[in-house]
């Protein structure tokens, strides 16, 4: 994926729309080997900011929505199709461009921990450790923290970590989802307790199959509330163009 784009060329007169788009997924870390949120990044391949690591982005297409675009962009540069699409921010800083006034509409993007072993990765995509970025192009590392924020506050009351889980799931993987995300240790009881509490679970009735003990209940989502505020899931191929 040499040609990835990352706001590669600026107008040299007037404003620049661009997209670009943080995805979120837990992925084992490359020394301790625990699960942290990772994100793929693009090598930029020209100038402004030559050899740096990027967001996947490019320009707003004329005549697509800018949802699409995000969507389509992320597929062309890494392979992954997201479940969960939201618009984050709008970046437009004067000078967040050497190249000219440029105003980045920026969308985050979480998904499942096997999806994301399918993106495409090579000497100019590549997965890193969100907490532990190296200096990336443009303004690029202040909308990943700011992104990484916002998903770890829309943990505290969402059900967000849905789309970081399969269908089904037990209390233990869910709970290590949340530590993942937060990035520190939780009480078992204080978190079962409080997520029962919730309603925001439903019993499957089934229970893990094998295992030396009793084996956990397998719990799914009430898919009938709504998944988080402003932050539905979508299907942006399908949307009219």
């Amino acid at each position: 994926m040499s040609n990835a784009t990352t706001e590669n060329h600026g107008p040299r007169a007037g404003i620049g729309l661009a997209v670009s788009t943080v995805i979120f997924a837990l992925r084992a870390h490359p020394v301790s080997g625990r699960s942290v949120v990772s994100l793929p990044l693009v090598r930029r391949t020209r100038d402004p900011f030559e050899g740096r690591w990027a967001l996947p982005g490019g320009w707003a297409e004329p005549g697509e929505s800018l949802e699409v675009t995000a969507a389509d962009t992320l597929v062309e540069t890494t392979g992954v199709r997201p479940g969960y699409l939201e618009q984050l921010y709008c970046f437009g800083e004067v000078d967040r461009s050497p190249s000219g006034r440029v105003v980045s509409v920026v969308y985050w993007a979480l998904v499942r921990a096997e999806e994301a072993a399918t993106a495409t990765v090579g000497e100019n995509v590549r997965w890193f450790t969100a907490d532990e970025l190296p200096e990336l192009a443009f303004d690029h590392n202040r909308i990943v923290e700011y992104a990484l924020w916002r998903l770890r506050t829309k943990m505290e009351y969402s059900r967000i970590a849905h789309t970081l889980l399969g269908e089904t799931f037990t209390l233990s993987e869910l709970r290590q989802v949340y530590e993942a995300v937060l990035d520190r240790e939780l009480d078992p009881a204080n978190f079962r307790r409080q997520i029962e509490s919730s309603g925001s679970l439903v019993p499957t009735g089934q229970r893990v199959t094998g295992g030396r003990h009793r084996p956990p209940r397998l719990y799914r989502y009430d898919t009938s509330a709504p998944l988080a505020d402003n932050g539905p899931l979508t299907s942006p191929r399908q949307t009219t163009r």
